[in-house]
């Protein structure tokens, strides 16, 4: 067990350091819109070509995108479902704590209940 969250951990590390860069969100926002070019994706960050392959080396890494080459061109999109394990860890975490802050609630009016006269 301890092997497979290890990966699971390396995995969501990833995937929250790739959207942990302003660029990258807003990369990833545009090929919300469907796949672009490289230089299509470069353009609106003002960024040198080799900065934009990186930021979208890491998104690639992440499992967020794809890309594939034809010719000279390299396109990128997005890959569906892609957040979905970011956004089950998440939704995993607010359970728990909701849980917690349930019981933390009960055991706060079985006090107040317990006081009264």
């Amino acid at each position: 067990m301890v092997s497979r969250m290890a990966k699971h951990d390396v995995d969501l590390s990833l995937l929250f350091q790739a959207l942990a860069d302003p660029t990258r969100r807003s990369i990833l926002t545009r090929l919300a819109e469907g796949p672009a070019r490289v230089t299509e994706l470069a353009g609106p960050t003002g960024l040198r070509l080799p900065t934009v392959m990186r930021h979208l080396s890491v998104l690639e890494e992440a499992g967020l995108i794809a890309s594939s080459k034809d010719g000279r061109v390299r396109t990128c999109a997005l890959r569906p479902g892609a957040l979905d394990p970011g956004r089950r860890w998440i939704e995993d975490q607010r359970a728990t704590w909701e849980a917690r802050l349930d019981r933390l609630e009960a055991l706060v009016m079985r006090g107040m209940e317990e006081r009264e006269p």
